[in-house]
Parts: structure tokens; sequence; C-alpha cells
């Protein structure tokens, strides 16, 4: 029998606990009715739940914990913090005031915070930028799975054994994985008589040699802010979260409200039209871009540009129809578009920065998506339709969702931009590689 290479574990397993760091969010959108009857909540209130309270702290902790990606051992950081997440996940459902409920928010944001910039981090290192539209198209199979075991599992249980059972049992899973990781895993930068020094839990500040591999902070958001293609890139993933994740999260409430659906069923049906669609677009996008735009960021922008406003457009429809099977359909459409760009989006992100800075510019990414984005996005449906509620009763969530789908031709026009200036990033980025060797050249050696 044929040996995984070692880079396809790795690669399956940081998807495994991409794919269960998101769980916890869709589960919590599916039950946030349940939790609005047991805790007697408003909108509003749920929407601060699912946006800031968990964006403010997942974005700020990313900072720090993507500079530690950078020069330290990324396997102790995804081990770690996958295990912290997983215990507090367990402990929301213990949660009997609002108060406490957001707590444990807070701490799984700051938790979860560890899991994707390290990630992105090793995975580039371990994946030529050939592949890396292909390899990160995989890894983003992980939220796409988020949707299935999010939707379908969290969904049965929510219906059958109640909301606090629920985050119970999705947390469980996380404990085991974060146990194999750091038992499996390794770090190619312990390979390195000098970064031997600079893995553990902190850099080592005095040598003059880790000081250029890893410059400090201010100077490095300050040249990653001149960059164009990396600025056009960062602001078209925050538009895309505000009104992206507006819309996850209140989906489930949606169907709910307006059809009368049960989470049992409203997961199954949800869970096939984002998880099976987003898995098969994940594959296929990145796949497609590596074998037929090998190279090519600018081309693969451009698509992906057409994706983003096709998806925007079709999204206004969705909770214009008044048929849910209708709904669901163009959503599993839409959601197939959408990841068809999950791949060669990161994989260009990844290309127009230098190597030794990928874990924080990753979080700087994240920092202001989940701020902007994850934490404003779900607040502003929340406010909206409390605002609409005197006028359209049950109907008020309708028309705020309706209100997000062009949210998205902002982003389109900023991955547009990118995909002019992409290129002469590129570009950059290699002559200063020749100059400056990178920790992935010792990896693949």
């Amino acid at each position: 029998m044929k040996r995984l290479p070692y880079r396809d574990y790795l690669l399956i397993l940081l998807t495994a606990i991409s794919a269960l760091n998101f769980t916890d969010r869709i589960a919590l959108g599916l039950a946030l009715q349940s939790i609005k009857s047991d805790l007697h909540l408003n909108d509003a209130q749920l929407g601060f739940l699912t946006g800031l309270a968990f964006s403010v702290f997942y974005a700020t902790a990313g900072i720090p914990i993507g500079r530690w990606a950078d020069r330290g051992n990324r396997v102790t950081i995804v081990s770690l913090t996958t295990f912290v997440w997983s215990i507090l996940i367990a402990l929301s459902g213990r949660a009997v005031t609002f108060l406490q409920l957001l707590l444990a928010r807070v701490g799984v944001g700051v938790g979860e915070s560890g899991c994707i910039p390290t990630a992105y981090s090793l995975i580039s290192d371990a994946f030529s930028r050939a592949e890396r539209p292909r390899a990160l198209g995989i890894y983003a199979l992980g939220g796409s799975a988020s949707f299935v075991v999010g939707y379908f599992w969290a969904g049965w249980i929510n219906q059958i054994y109640g909301w606090r059972d629920m985050f119970m049992v999705i947390g469980a899973p996380g404990l085991l994985v974060a146990v194999l990781a750091a038992m499996t895993l390794r770090e190619p930068r312990l390979r390195s008589g000098l970064v031997r020094r600079i893995a553990a839990f902190f850099p080592v500040r005095s040598s003059s040699q880790v000081q250029a591999l890893l410059p400090r902070l201010w100077p490095t958001v300050q040249a990653l802010y001149a960059n164009a293609a990396y600025r056009n890139l960062l602001l078209a993933l925050t538009a895309n979260y505000l009104f992206g994740w507006g819309i996850v999260q209140w989906q489930p409430a949606f169907f709910i409200r307006s059809y009368g659906l049960r989470t049992g069923y409203l997961g199954t049906w949800l869970a096939f039209s984002l998880g099976i669609s987003g898995m098969l677009g994940s594959y296929l996008g990145g796949h497609l871009a590596s074998r037929h735009a090998q190279n090519n960021e600018p081309l693969q922008l451009r698509v992906v540009t057409a994706l983003n406003v096709a998806y925007g457009a079709i999204y206004t429809y969705v909770y214009l129809s008044r048929n849910y099977y209708v709904s669901f359909a163009l959503i599993g459409f839409a959601h197939a578009l959408a990841a068809l760009g999950n791949g060669p989006l990161f994989a260009a992100m990844q290309a127009v920065v230098p190597e030794r800075v990928r874990g924080t510019s990753i979080s700087i990414v994240f920092l202001c998506a989940n701020l902007i984005g994850g934490g404003l996005g779900p607040l502003l449906v929340g406010v909206l339709s409390d605002f609409l509620h005197p006028l359209l009763g049950t109907e008020s969530l309708r028309y705020a969702l309706v209100a997000m789908g062009p949210g998205y031709f902002w982003g389109a026009w900023h991955l547009w931009r990118a995909s002019k200036f992409v290129q002469v990033e590129i570009d950059t980025v290699s002559r200063q590689s020749a100059v400056q060797p990178p920790f992935a050249a010792e990896m693949r050696e």
C-alpha cells in the first residue's frame, strides 16, 4: 500500500481542523431562534452575540498569534488553540444567561483565531506557487464541510436534544484533532539550525539574522498597505465578510420565521445547499486554476471578480422568492460559484507577500474581515430587522437579508482592482526572495 505523502497528510488534517473551526459558528446561527426563546433575547442582542462579541476578539487576537506563527512553532499554535476553542464551545452549552454565553463566545473567538493564519503559513511552505490554488482550494473544503456538519449534524441534535447538548457534542471532536496535530505534525523550521532557536513559544530577539527575517509589526503593516494587490484583496474579503456573515448567521432564522421549518429539516437542506455545493466548488476552482491558469494570477482574479458579481445578484433573489425550494436551489448554485474562487483568491494573497510575513499578512486580513465584516454583518442585519419590524412584522428579516446581496458588488470592484496590480507585486516579491532566501526553500529541499 502506497504511503500518504506527509504534505498531503498535513493538508488533510489542517482541512479537518478548519471544518471544526467553522462548525460552531454555523451551528450557532442554526440555533439562534432556540437561544432567543430560551434566554429571552431580541434580534439586536443576537446580532451582537454572533457578530461583534466573537469577531472583535477573534480579529484582535489574530495579530499576535499571526506574528507568533511567523517566528514560532506553528504546530504548537495549531494544536494549543484548537484545544482551547473546543473546550469553550462545549462550555457555551452550559450558559444560562446572555452574559455567560457572551463570555464563552469571546473565549471561542480568541482560540479560533490561531487556526487559519497558521494553517495558511504551513500550507504555503509545503506547496509551490503553482500548486497553491489547488492546495488552498482543498483547504477551503474545510469551510464548506463545516456547513454539512454544522447544519445537518447540529440541526438534528438541536431539534432532538436542544441547543445546549448541541454545543457539547460539536466541541468534543476538536479535542481529538488537537492531540493528533501535536503528535503527528512537524514544524519544518526545526530543520534549520537558525530557526530551531526561534521555534519555541517566543522569538529570540538577540539575533540580527532573525530580525532581518522577521521585521517589526508596524513597518510590516506599512509595507503591506503600500502593496496595491494585497490592499485590494483585503478590502474585497472584508466586504464579502460583511455581507456574507450577515446572511449566513441569519439565514436559518429566516427560514424558521418565514416558512416555519424545524431545525433538523432545515439543517438537512442547508447542508446540501451550502455544504455540498461549496465543497465541489472549492475543489473544482482550485483544480482549474492550477491546471489552466497556472502562475497567471491576473486571469484568476478576473474570473473571481465575475463570480462575485454573479453571487451577489443571485443572493438578492434568494429572499425575494416565496418558495423555499427555489430559495434552497438558488443558495446552492450561488454558493458553488462563490466557492470556485476560494483557492485562487487566497493563493494570490499569499503570492503577493514575502514568505517571512505570511502569517502576519493573513492575520491582518482576518482582523479587518472579521472585525468589520464578521462583527458588523450579523449586527447590521439584526438592527435592520428590528427597524423594519413595525412595518413588516415577521417578514422584516426577509428584507433585511435582501439588502445584503448587492453588497457583493463592492467586493467585486476591489477584486478587479487587485487583478491590475497582482503581477507587479508578485514580481517584486520574487526579486526580494532572490536576495533573501525564504524558509520554504529549506522545507522543499
